[in-house]
């Protein structure tokens, strides 16, 4: 895996599923609250006025030159739960997350969340 801070540097550049298909542009990264790597990246979909976010999980991901490829397809991606442009993802969203891409979660010991935005 790439580090946060590097995966920052493609904030706007296009998310690709593996057939090359674009999904969107990068947004923000989410990092695992228990391990501080990258787990997730926002990104930006939709048409002019209608945008939102899509949680797209970075396991499995890797940089092009001109692109984020992650391992999953944009139809699956596309029906993410999401979040308005302005909005944020709240500790009770975060289980849904996960589960659209079969991906367990497990809160901290205390309930922590597992996702904090860098």
């Amino acid at each position: 895996m790439f580090p946060a801070e590097n995966l920052r540097d493609w904030r706007g550049q296009k998310v690709i599923d593996p057939d090359g298909d674009k999904i969107g542009d990068l947004e923000a990264v989410y990092v695992d609250t228990a391990t501080d790597e990258p787990s997730f990246v926002t990104v930006r979909v939709g048409f002019i006025g209608r945008h939102r976010l899509i949680f797209v999980p970075l396991a499995g991901a890797t940089v092009k030159p001109d692109a984020v490829r992650v391992r999953y397809d944009k139809k699956l991606a596309g029906e993410a739960p999401a979040i308005d442009l302005d909005g944020e993802l709240v500790a009770v969203d975060e289980p849904r997350v996960f589960a659209h891409y079969g991906l367990p979660y497990t809160p901290g010991a205390g309930g922590e969340r597992r996702l904090a935005r860098r």
